[in-house]
């Protein structure tokens, strides 16, 4: 007979573990010692067990993980468009040193002034996908299928409902509800060219919470397939062309099971749709966040950027943009700076093996309840934009702003309170400049500031 291990020590229960720790509180409060409240209101327990997953719907949110063919990742750096030789030639060089695809950044670029067929010399659309992020869709396609006659792979990063949030751009954005229908029927015969991005970052930039992002980014990509099936597309057509692009914060755990999340959100409301079986479709790529970059300490970002890369990898993001440490600088990245965001991907992969597994968080006692307690709170956040009409609707309501907004501002509280941000408000390279007072709250801009929560600092 096989002998079960520890067998000779008695099964402990939660509440044995918590009786204990009172006693060994010596009266303290068990809730103000050893609960953890935190940025979007959990409580978090010092401990969990297997009997925390009880009442949790736990197969259906491990189910929304399954999707994912591999447990690998498509590390995929940005370029700003410089010239056609010169882009071109950071793009061949990228692709040679390890990056699996490439973003190249067209945004306040005349794509009419572009010569497509110099920029994407030697490189073929049907084995390194390529992305383009523009204001400009139609006229991008309109090049491209001059001289594409196979099935590329890749995309368009256009967000028509983000970008008329911020408006930071004095770009026109050329997207409406009707040519992003013509775009989706002209690429739908490429399956691997996805042309609708749904993006969390103007809200990540803006200060959103893990909560709201979710919120608002369902209910972004809500109201892109209600717009597109009252033109007449089917919810297939346009869900097939979906990709999510979520910036990843700090917040190591909660920022894994903001993703594992998000999955589980997304096979709700296709359900609702009734389009579940297309939850194998879910993308999402995962970009690290500039919102928490330090200037006065720019080195601290590559820490930063490596944690968050890995929270998007346990996380399960299909994609990863590692942002380079010295982007926060406002000039042109450095090659050091961009080698190192690149071999982040290439460390976890090639060292960390990474890539060997299909949600390796599953059956965390932890990360699972953090993956409940987001989902739940973003539904009734995001039930709560629907019966406001939307996002667009909430937002023309002064909501969206008005729930950001708080959030920031409990942020920058908690770090003028004593919650250290490394070579921000400790550990630092002191500004020669004085403090620079927090923003202004009551800006009569109604739009979404990209924002970085270090500035009050610097």
């Amino acid at each position: 007979m096989e002998k079960k291990l520890f067998a000779e020590f008695p099964e402990i229960t939660k509440n044995d573990w918590i009786i204990q720790v009172m006693k060994d509180l010596k009266g303290k409060s068990f809730g103000d010692t050893l609960v953890w409240h935190s940025y979007d209101n959990f409580d978090i327990q010092p401990y969990y067990s297997k009997e925390d997953l009880i009442y949790l719907p736990i197969e259906a949110i491990q189910a929304a993980q399954k999707n994912k063919k591999t447990g690998s990742w498509q590390n995929r750096p940005s370029v700003k468009f410089i010239n056609e030789k010169e882009t071109n030639s950071l793009i061949i060089s990228y692709l040679q040193l390890g990056a699996d695809a490439i973003n190249i950044d067209f945004l306040g670029i005349d794509l009419q002034q572009v010569d497509f067929i110099k920029l994407l010399n030697t490189i073929k659309l049907s084995e390194s996908p390529i992305f383009f992020t523009t204001l400009q869709a139609n006229e991008l396609l309109a090049k491209l299928t001059k001289f594409i006659h196979y099935f590329p792979k890749g995309g368009v990063k256009a967000d028509f409902i983000a970008d008329s949030l911020v408006k930071t751009s004095s770009e026109d954005n050329m997207l409406t509800w009707e040519n992003t229908k013509k775009i989706i029927e002209q690429t739908e015969q490429f399956t691997d060219f996805q042309v609708l991005s749904v993006s969390s970052h103007v809200f990540h930039n803006a200060g959103a919470n893990g909560v709201q992002e979710l919120a608002f980014l369902v209910a972004a990509a809500v109201e892109n397939i209600d717009k597109l099936t009252a033109l007449g597309l089917a919810p297939e057509q346009i869900i097939a062309k979906i990709e999510f692009s979520v910036s990843v914060g700090t917040n190591y755990f909660f920022e894994i099971a903001k993703l594992r999340a998000l999955r589980y959100l997304w096979s709700k409301v296709l359900e609702s749709y009734n389009c579940l079986s297309l939850l194998n479709d879910c993308q999402i790529h995962c970009q690290t966040s500039s919102f928490y970059d330090s200037k006065l300490s720019p080195y601290t970002n590559m820490l930063r950027a490596t944690t968050e890369a890995m929270s998007a990898v346990m996380g399960g993001c299909d994609a990863l943009t590692v942002l380079a440490y010295d982007s926060v600088m406002g000039e042109q990245n450095s090659e050091l700076g961009e080698r190192i965001a690149r071999n982040v991907s290439i460390l976890m992969r090639e060292e960390a093996h990474l890539d060997k597994i299909i949600d390796p968080s599953a059956g965390s006692y932890y990360i699972e309840n953090l993956t409940y307690q987001l989902s739940t709170e973003a539904w009734t956040l995001f039930q709560k934009v629907d019966s406001l009409g939307g996002i667009t609707a909430a937002f023309e309501k002064g909501f969206i702003k008005e729930e950001i907004n708080q959030s920031y501002a409990e942020k920058v509280k908690n770090l003028q309170s004593g919650k250290v941000m490394v070579g921000v408000n400790k550990f630092r390279l002191e500004p020669e400049n004085e403090l620079l007072s927090i923003e202004n709250l009551n800006n009569t801009s109604i739009f979404l500031q990209n924002r970085r929560l270090s500035k009050v600092y610097e």
